[in-house]
C-alpha cells in the first residue's frame, strides 16, 4: 500500500479528506497525484499537503495503481470517457465515489472489464468520523478489495454489502442519515428552549447528549435496545417520553424515511445511467 501510486481526478471535500487521513496514516504525499479542473484548488493542495499534480485527467490515469473518481455524478460519465484508454492500458483499481452513479455505467464508460469499487461516504468522512459502504465488482482481487478498505477507513468505519442493490440501503441509512440526526437534534434543541432553556445551552445539552449516547453504543457490546432499556425506569421521565414517541409511531415514521430516501436513491441511478447511455 505504502508505495502504490494512488491518484484522484477531482480536488473536492471529499478528496481532500481522504487525503489527510492517508497522510495521516503514513501515506508518502509523492505517491498521491490529483488532477482537477480548478488551478487554484490544485495549488492550494499542494501547498496543504505536497501531493503530485497531474496537468490532465488521463495523466493521473497514467500515474495511478488506485484511481478514484471524486467528481460529480453528473460528470462522470465525460471523465470516464476521456481516460477511457488510459483505464484500459493501465488497468488500476478504480474507486468511485460519485454517489449514484451504477458499477455497470461506469464499467461501460471505462471499456468495460474494470476492476471497480463503488463507495458512499457519508459528509462526517471530512472530519474523520464517516460511515462508508463498500461495493466492488466481480473483477476486483482479494487484495484490492483490501486497498479499497483500508483508503476508506481513513476517513472512518468501512463496511462491505454483498449486492450493488444495498447500495441504495447505504445511501438512505448513512448517506442520508447525518441530516436525519441533524433534524433530531435541531428539534430538541427546539424543544428546550421553548420549556424555558437558553439557546447555547438547549443546544449544548443536546449535542453533548448525542455524542455521549452514540459514543455509548460504538464502545459498547451491548445493542441499542439494551441500552435504551438501562436508562427506562419503570415511571420515569424517560419511559414517559418513549412513550410519547411509541404513541406517535416514531418507528413506522423512521422506517417510512429510510424506505423512501432507498427508493429515490434506485430512481437516481436509473436516470444517470439513462441520460448518459
Amino acid at each position: 500500500m505504502e508505495k502504490l501510486n494512488i491518484s484522484f481526478i477531482g480536488a473536492g471535500n471529499m478528496a481532500c479528506s481522504l487525503i489527510g487521513g492517508l497522510l495521516a496514516d503514513g501515506k508518502t504525499p509523492a505517491n498521491i497525484h490529483i488532477a482537477d479542473t480548478n488551478p487554484e484548488r490544485l495549488s492550494s493542495l499542494q501547498q496543504r499537503f505536497a501531493v503530485t499534480l497531474c496537468q490532465s485527467n488521463s495523466a493521473a490515469t497514467e500515474a495511478a495503481d488506485i484511481l478514484v473518481l471524486a467528481v460529480k455524478p453528473q460528470g462522470l460519465k465525460q471523465v470516464a470517457e476521456e481516460i477511457r484508454d488510459s483505464v484500459q492500458a493501465k488497468q488500476p483499481l478504480v474507486i468511485s465515489i460519485a454517489a449514484g452513479v451504477q458499477e455497470k455505467d461506469i464499467n461501460r464508460w471505462l471499456g468495460s472489464d474494470v476492476a471497480i469499487v463503488r463507495t458512499m461516504p457519508n459528509t462526517p468522512s471530512l472530519i474523520q468520523t464517516g460511515a462508508s459502504g463498500l461495493y466492488a465488482n466481480d473483477k476486483v482481487t482479494e487484495q484490492q478489495r483490501n486497498i479499497a478498505e483500508t483508503i476508506m477507513r481513513a476517513v472512518g468505519v468501512a463496511v462491505w454489502v454483498d449486492s450493488e442493490q444495498q447500495m441504495d440501503v447505504v445511501t438512505a441509512i448513512s448517506g442520508s442519515g447525518p441530516a436525519y440526526y441533524f433534524l433530531f437534534m435541531e428539534a430538541m434543541q427546539a424543544a428546550g428552549q421553548e420549556l424555558g432553556l437558553d439557546a447555547e445551552t438547549a443546544r449544548l445539552l443536546t449535542l453533548q447528549t448525542a455524542f455521549g449516547a452514540t459514543k455509548m453504543a460504538l464502545e459498547s457490546s451491548e445493542e441499542c435496545a439494551t441500552l435504551r432499556q438501562r436508562v427506562t425506569s419503570p415511571g420515569g421521565t424517560t419511559e414517559q417520553a418513549l412513550y410519547t414517541f411509541e404513541e406517535g409511531e416514531l418507528r413506522k415514521l423512521i422506517k417510512q424515511a429510510v424506505t423512501a430516501a432507498a427508493k429515490r436513491s434506485q430512481e437516481l441511478a436509473q436516470l444517470l445511467g439513462e441520460e448518459h447511455t
